[in-house]
């Protein structure tokens, strides 16, 4: 959508316009009106019309034709769900021909000084730009030396986010160019900083809020965003952002940087993405006492207020963007988490970041650690710190795998793993006072308390935390993993890098350089005893844009563990003997594009496997077809 003075125009209404103009208005003797047209296809009321000026149409711009899925079939593509995937085709000059001025402000098509000569004067931006023309590159460059002049990491996030509303293909490729920089910028940590100040920093929308005031008519708020083929849509309601605890409405922070990510990384156009908050209210006395604060000013919202708000949210998707948007649950509280992923898993295509993306890296992370440990997945035994829904989402996907290697029935895999939760290790005796997603995990074994004494009793090759607790994992508690392990694998994946369970140097030096460490967060490499350590980060920007990218691909209608499990698979399988021998059980970040490529093909054809594709017939080669729709951020060619 694009908007002038007021007046609002659709993407198909601009795309009419263009063809009307390029194919049988070829030479215009008077100026020609456009009018302006709202949202929802009806005229514009009394607002700025456009002016098309007869200068222009002397030599009209082409329309660049829209590329066509080879893949077609199925069920109908009543929303225009298929298409969504193709790069659309507008071109700026229809809504710019009266003053350049608002081509500059329109950040899907603003370039800034990679302007040509020739599209200065065909778009009116002479004397809007300095007379220099630079090169894309050469932007990028200029951007990223500007940015790391920034020492606090919070004000390169806002540089960043200017960025991304000012000119959007320079703030993709700068991301893509210079991810393993940028992404704890953009995502982890960073991004929790800034939930925490959201109030004070906020500047424009950048997605939908949606809040108990909107209640009974959510329908027509979807349809005030601008576009309308969309295909993601990450949704929280602020109540467990990170390790960072209930933030309300200020949780917007990290739908705007999930989906920066499923761009960037997963190539899904920018356009076929929606932000959302639902604000219920919060609990966080000191959001409510702040004057800056930009949510409802009440208690959270709970039973049956919530649940039909939610419920009204997800059938107001549906039947706004059809059967095939993917809707991503980000950062709500266990108490919903679980009960949200059961209710919606089997009537849409939904997925959880936290339960299931978590799950699906840290999987990964222990295959490929089987490299350097030796065994199988069901000879290790696994002590979790945290029984949350990271915790309990991890422990289910690795029994899965368990099972599926062995044969050996789910819940007999389950009991090699153990967990430890605030009020020490779950044991079958705590059952009754146990919530629904702890219960499988109690076994046979007397109650402990600490941590250290859980670890010293369970005597387990694997550690994992997933607490959102920091400096959980002593030294005492790392000693001891040291102790009958060779090469303990020891995870501290939560998030920020306040809340990590240990950091990577304690985990290297309390363990005499001898552990295999990952984080949820990023840590610098470690030198001890001269020897240098490069910690993995089990990051769940691995696996979620290209698990999300391979659902569209195949227009998947619901998500199956299969799919989670082929995505591990796919992951471990990038991590060469290069990385291996240095220590490292992720590949590195610099080649997340293709990495997300192939855990694409994976999932899709998993997807065609489980008859849950509609997009028919499949591919024959599923990675050349999940590169070929990735976003590109190169700059078009406006003649």
């Amino acid at each position: 959508m694009f908007s002038l003075n007021g007046s609002s125009f659709t993407n198909n209404s601009l795309s009419g316009v263009s063809r009307c103009l390029t194919q049988s208005c070829r030479r215009v003797s008077a100026p020609m009106v456009v009018a302006a047209v709202s949202s929802n296809g009806k005229p514009g009321d009394g607002h700025v019309s456009v002016l098309v000026e007869n200068a222009l149409t002397e030599s009209p711009v082409p329309v660049e034709k829209e590329t066509k899925s080879t893949v077609t079939g199925g069920v109908g593509d009543v929303y225009g769900e298929d298409s969504a995937t193709e790069d659309q085709s507008i071109t700026p000059w229809t809504l710019s021909v009266a003053s350049g001025f608002s081509l500059l402000r329109n950040p899907h098509y603003n370039k800034g000084l990679a302007f040509s000569e020739r599209e200065r004067d065909t778009h009116y931006l002479r004397g809007l730009l300095p007379p220099v023309v630079i090169t894309h590159d050469l932007q990028v460059k200029k951007m990223m030396n500007s940015i790391r002049k920034y020492d606090v990491p919070l004000q390169r996030y806002m540089a960043m986010m200017d960025l991304q509303e000012m000119n959007e293909r320079l703030f993709y490729k700068l991301l893509i160019d210079n991810v393993e920089e940028l992404l704890p910028i953009v995502y982890t940590p960073t991004v929790g900083e800034a939930c925490q100040k959201y109030g004070s920093i906020f500047r424009r929308p950048q997605g939908l809020f949606i809040s108990l005031k909107e209640k009974g008519k959510i329908h027509e708020v979807l349809k005030n965003w601008p576009e309308k083929k969309i295909q993601v849509i990450v949704v929280t309601d602020g109540e467990r952002i990170l390790g960072l605890g209930d933030l309300g409405c200020q949780g917007m922070g990290i739908p705007v940087g999930k989906l920066s990510l499923y761009t960037a990384l997963g190539g899904i156009r920018p356009s076929a993405c929606l932000p959302v908050t639902i604000d219920v209210g919060t609990n966080n006395m000191n959001l409510l006492n702040d004057e800056f604060y930009i949510g409802l000013r009440q208690r959270r919202a709970t039973g049956q207020e919530y649940a039909e708000l939610l419920d009204e949210f997800m059938y107001a998707v549906k039947q706004n963007y059809g059967e095939k948007v993917l809707i991503q649950f980000e950062d709500f509280a266990n108490h919903n988490a679980f009960d949200l992923l059961a209710k919606y898993g089997t009537s849409h295509l939904v997925f959880n970041d936290d339960i299931q993306g978590t799950a699906s890296v840290v999987l990964a992370g222990l295959m490929a650690a089987l490299n350097l440990v030796g065994g199988t997945l069901a000879e290790h035994t696994f002590l979790f710190l945290g029984a949350g829904e990271a915790g309990t989402g991890i422990a289910e996907l690795i029994a899965l795998e368990m099972s599926k290697q062995t044969g050996i029935p789910l819940e007999e895999t389950r009991k090699k793993i153990w967990m430890v939760d605030s009020k020490g290790l779950i044991v079958k005796s705590r059952m009754e006072m146990l919530q629904h997603f702890k219960r499988p995990w109690a076994h046979d074994h007397e109650p402990v308390k600490e941590l250290v004494n859980a670890v010293k009793s369970i005597k387990p090759t694997v550690l994992i935390g997933s607490s959102g607790a920091g400096r959980t994992f002593t030294k005492e508690v790392v000693q001891a993993m040291a102790t009958f392990n060779e090469k303990p694998i020891i995870f501290a994946l939560s998030n920020p890098t306040s809340q990590s369970e240990c950091t990577a140097e304690e985990a290297y030096s309390w363990s005499e350089g001898r552990a295999i460490f990952a984080s949820g967060s990023p840590f610098a490499p470690v030198e001890y005893k001269g020897k240098v350590y490069a910690s993995g980060q089990a990051n769940n920007a691995y696996i979620f844009p290209g698990f999300g990218l391979g659902l569209i691909i195949s227009g998947a209608i619901r998500v199956h563990d299969d799919m989670l499990l082929v995505a591990s698979e796919a992951l471990a399988e990038q991590v060469s003997q290069e990385n291996f021998e240095k220590g490292l059980i992720y590949p590195p970040f610099a080649n997340i594009r293709k990495i997300s490529a192939h855990i694409a093909a994976k999932v899709a054809a998993k997807a065609y496997e489980l008859g849950l594709a509609t997009r028919l017939p499949e591919p024959k080669d599923l990675i050349a077809y999940a590169e070929s729709c990735m976003y590109s951020p190169a700059y078009r060619s406006y003649r």
